[in-house]
């Protein structure tokens, strides 16, 4: 399983490596919402936490699926400009402005990026103006919960309102604890892109994606990049470019934007802390062999980055639900997923810190 990117045709001066101020912002919410993915950040978000202002943490609950278990191409909004050529901007304000140059259907379509749908690559119609859309991304909200369903319903009913509300809450955060961390990231930020730029033009694409992660591959012949990812995409460049952008905060994810009619762009962390808690060998016995079977890894896929139920899993895998269950039942025989009831809902969510045990390597694979 791979996202693959076609670059038949594109020229070397079209490849940029370039920081990103709102991506890395939108690693610092996720870090903030999902710290069991970042054990090396847990100082840093148990302080920002702590000292949160109540209100402001109460506006980030409303919208947490822009970043808790995906990560939204809102933080991303330069890949969406009409010519695919345009790059991230050097502050939070600039990248703001290339987010109102989006449409409302752009917007609306990043904002409602949920994990568990499976046409993120493929044109299809808008909830704005197609009814069935509409109930499927209300139907998709509501097994988040309350707060997402009234966020989804305001987005739907008044996308400007929405854009503006989500404006002044990054810059609030920039306010409250992003400067801090931008100021403290940006240099090494450029630093490595000045690094990858310089393999670009003395070594060529193919040593500057093997720098960004040995999970990246160039076949030549094809023209065809390839990272590996336990999901399936595929995208090309067509006439427009492409855009590597490292992130300080954001190991293990390793992330391919290849929403249909954008620019491609993967985003890359910038060093990878270890996990080293041990596993006994009756732990690794019981959850390796859980997790032999390529459907429960595929599941763990999800399940890593939220709580969702068994029909969200059924219609994402195309898989019926008492399929899905069975392997459920073997994962939390094994220690490895938790359950919990919210409502009418039953969810599963994979157990970080049992999944730490295994190893950063199967974290890695996972969450990338």
């Amino acid at each position: 399983m791979s996202v693959s990117i076609d670059i038949s045709g594109l020229a070397p001066e079209r490849i940029s490596v370039v920081p990103s101020p709102l991506a890395e912002l939108g690693m610092a919410l996720h870090a903030l919402s999902e710290p069991a993915h970042h054990p090396g950040l847990q100082g840093w978000t148990t302080a920002v936490s702590a000292r949160l202002d109540p209100c402001l943490a109460d506006r980030l609950c409303e919208a947490d699926f822009l970043w808790r278990a995906t990560f939204s191409d809102v933080f991303a909004p330069f890949a969406g400009i009409p010519g695919r050529s345009a790059l991230p901007g050097a502050t939070l304000a600039e990248e703001l402005d290339l987010l109102d140059k989006l449409t409302d259907r752009q917007f609306v379509d990043a904002a409602l990026e949920f994990t568990c749908q499976n046409s993120y690559a493929l044109r299809e119609a808008n909830p704005l103006d197609d009814p069935d859309m509409r109930r499927r991304a209300l139907d998709l909200a509501a097994t988040r919960g309350l707060p997402q369903v009234e966020f989804t319903h305001r987005l739907l009913d008044d996308p400007p309102a929405v854009r503006a509300w989500f404006r002044r809450l990054v810059e609030d955060c920039e306010e409250a604890f992003f400067a801090d961390i931008w100021a403290r990231v940006h240099h090494q930020l450029a630093a490595d892109a000045r690094h990858k730029t310089e393999l670009l033009r003395r070594k060529g694409l193919a040593e500057a994606l093997a720098a960004v992660s040995s999970v990246v591959t160039l076949d030549e012949t094809a023209q065809l990049i390839t990272v590996d990812k336990i999901t399936v995409g595929r995208t090309t460049t067509e006439d427009g470019g492409l855009v590597l952008v490292p992130t300080s905060l954001g190991w293990p994810h390793l992330m391919v934007l290849h929403r249909f009619g954008w620019q491609p762009a993967i985003t890359y962390p910038v060093g990878s802390p270890g996990l080293t808690t041990p596993a006994t060998v009756e732990q690794l016995t019981r959850r390796m062999t859980a997790l032999a079977h390529p459907v429960r890894m595929r599941l763990c896929r999800h399940l890593a980055r939220g709580a969702y139920t068994t029909s969200e899993l059924s219609d994402a895998h195309g898989m019926t639900a008492p399929e899905i269950s069975r392997h459920l039942t073997v994962l939390k025989k094994a220690g490895l997923i938790t359950t919990r009831r919210r409502g009418r809902y039953v969810q599963h969510q994979l157990d970080l810190t049992a999944v730490a045990r295994l190893g950063s390597d199967f974290i890695e694979g996972v969450l990338r």
